[in-house]
């Protein structure tokens, strides 16, 4: 179930004392990219902060995972050429529960610049990591978990990890 609208599109909204407005939009089949510029009203003062915001649309709702990985790496690789352009800017991932696409999501991008900087490859670690500040964050199956086989479907996530990891060195290879 996708989350319900919280941006404006297009103009301006005030939410309390914060204005949100949209700058640009732009889109594929895979993502919409927006930028917005968000601003306190009472601290004029104290200037604006510019937002990218990035929709990922290959992910159906039914799914634990996404329905491409190579749609999802390129959503990647945008965050973090993003990140680089900013410096210092904060990254927020969100999904509707709060644990495991944003755990997939998170996950994913600590594995890629494992790769990066280190030529490793821990999926566990990434996991525990995450685990360790919310428990759902990339879900697996539990062996003792009562609900039975439906739970089955959930280590998709971790297992899809996995299968990314090796597609973007593969990527790497062919390059």
């Amino acid at each position: 179930m996708p989350c319900l609208q919280y941006w404006p599109e297009p103009g301006l909204q005030q939410f309390g004392p914060m204005t949100v407005e949209l700058l640009s939009r732009t889109a594929d089949d895979d993502v919409i990219i927006r930028l917005f510029r968000v601003q306190n009203i009472t601290r004029i003062q104290e200037g604006q902060l510019v937002v990218r915001h990035f929709q990922f649309l290959r992910w159906s709702p039914y799914r634990d995972v996404p329905d491409s990985k190579k749609a999802f790496l390129s959503l990647l690789a945008q965050v973090h050429n993003w990140q680089m352009e900013c410096g210092e800017g904060r990254t927020i991932v969100h999904c509707l529960n709060g644990g495991g696409r944003s755990g997939t999501f998170c996950a994913s991008t600590m594995i890629l610049e494992m790769i990066r900087h280190h030529s490793m490859v821990d999926v566990f670690f990434a996991a525990k990591t995450l685990r360790n500040s919310k428990p759902n964050m990339v879900e697996t199956m539990d062996p003792d978990d009562e609900r039975g086989p439906s739970v089955c479907s959930l280590q998709e996530q971790y297992r899809f990890c996995y299968d990314l990891a090796q597609d973007y060195l593969d990527c790497l290879e062919v390059r």
